[in-house]
This record gives structure tokens, C-alpha cells and sequence, in this order.
């Protein structure tokens, strides 16, 4: 068996942790301590993020949307893949050197996604573009940690806490779409996403998509708004 290799470490702003960057023939994988947050042998369920938060939104002529978290780029290039020309693809991410990697030793698995003319990076945290956002974005992607309950990082939990759903829902056009992945279901989760006042579907995919693997979730969150009320 080929050898895992290497290839860089990088720390994870806040002092939580390290990023490891390694590699084993043409697999790459990065690591969260003895997590592994993502392998290029393993992207359906990431790819489907994307896929089913556009089909949402797909009559909108000019979509925004924003990705919270690069990563190995599967989300991105999917989102790519079904948007026309017209769309615009903001991606937070808050590692430099999640960025340096996709541009150096990862570049073959990202082809030319990060010099699409959508495509634009913005180096900082997603929550705090996501508070900077009030009603600019058709669909919210979140990928950034294992689920609501498994953090990369402890700040992120104010992602998914009422504060960043209200914070998520503000930065949504009406009926714009909040979608996280998951890699496992949470009941609360789903129940504070309602009460935030979002119509919830959540969707079971296959990590390797139709060649199976582990059971993942996608909460696709549609911001409701109330009809106007009319006086008589």
C-alpha cells in the first residue's frame, strides 16, 4: 500500500487546532487532529449540497450565493457546474492555506473553478459575512465543520445557535435558501432552524453518491416570509 505523505500543516486562526494537508498516490486528505474533515476519494454528499440548494433557486436570474468553507472544492465546482453565466459565487474561507492549497498541491482537483469569473474568495470567517450580508444572498452553503454539533472549531457554534440563524435568515432574500451539511442527523437542529422561521427539508445522501457510502444529511432551509397584510 502507498504511503500517506505530508504535504503541509497550517493552524487554524483562534489557536483551535491544526489543519494537515497529506497525500497517498492521487487521494488527498485533510485532517482536523485524528478527524479527518474531507477526502478527494469522497465528495457526493458535497457535491449534492450544491446541487440541491440550485435546483431551489433556479428560476432566479442573477443568483448570489454564498459558500461558507473551500475545502477540496467539490461544492464549488458543483455549484459551477448548474449555474448560468449571469451567477455570482461568494466563498468564505478563513484558513489562508486552504486557499494556497488549492491553487498548489491540490490544483489538479480544482481545475479552473478558482479563476471562473463568478467565483470570487473572501478570506474571513463566513459568520461574519453572513452578518454583513443583510438580504444579498439567494442561497447560504455551509460546509464548515462535521454538523452542528461537531465543530471544527468552538466559535463556529454560533453558527448554528438561534443568533447565527437569525444572522442567516437576515442575509437570505425572501425565499432564499439556508443549506448545511451534516454528517449526521440533529433533531434540535432542525427544530431551531423551524422556529427561526425557515420551512425545513432535510435530505439523507450517500457520501460517494450513487456508489454509496456513509449517510449524510443536507438541511435545504427555505426562508419563509409572511404574505402582506392588508388592511380592509
Amino acid at each position: 500500500m502507498i504511503p500517506w505523505t505530508l504535504l503541509d500543516t497550517a493552524p487554524v486562526p483562534g489557536g483551535e487546532g491544526e489543519l494537515r494537508l497529506r497525500r497517498r498516490g492521487a487521494e488527498f486528505s485533510i485532517r482536523l487532529g485524528t478527524v479527518e474533515l474531507m477526502n478527494s476519494r469522497i465528495s457526493g454528499s458535497e457535491e449534492a449540497l450544491a446541487t440541491l440548494t440550485c435546483a431551489k433557486i433556479a428560476t432566479r436570474p442573477q443568483p448570489r450565493i454564498l459558500i461558507g468553507g473551500l475545502g477540496m472544492g467539490f461544492t464549488l465546482r458543483a455549484a459551477l457546474g448548474v449555474l448560468g453565466a449571469k451567477a455570482q459565487i461568494i466563498v468564505a474561507e478563513l484558513v489562508p492555506a486552504v486557499v494556497a492549497w488549492a491553487q498548489g498541491p491540490m490544483a489538479e482537483l480544482f481545475g479552473d473553478s478558482l479563476t471562473d469569473p463568478r467565483v470570487r474568495i473572501e478570506m474571513e470567517d463566513v459568520g461574519q459575512v453572513i452578518r454583513a450580508g443583510r438580504g444579498g444572498y439567494d442561497a447560504i452553503l455551509l460546509d464548515v465543520d462535521n454538523g452542528p454539533e461537531a465543530l471544527t472549531r468552538d466559535s463556529n457554534g454560533g453558527l448554528y445557535g438561534q443568533d447565527g440563524l437569525r444572522a442567516a435568515r437576515a442575509a437570505l432574500r425572501p425565499g432564499g435558501v439556508l443549506a448545511v451539511w451534516s454528517c449526521a442527523p440533529d433533531r434540535d437542529f432542525a427544530a431551531r432552524l423551524r422556529k427561526t422561521g425557515f420551512r425545513v427539508e432535510e435530505v439523507r445522501t450517500r457520501a460517494r453518491g450513487r456508489d454509496g457510502g456513509a449517510r449524510h444529511v443536507i438541511w435545504l432551509a427555505a426562508r419563509v416570509d409572511s404574505s402582506p397584510r392588508t388592511d380592509r
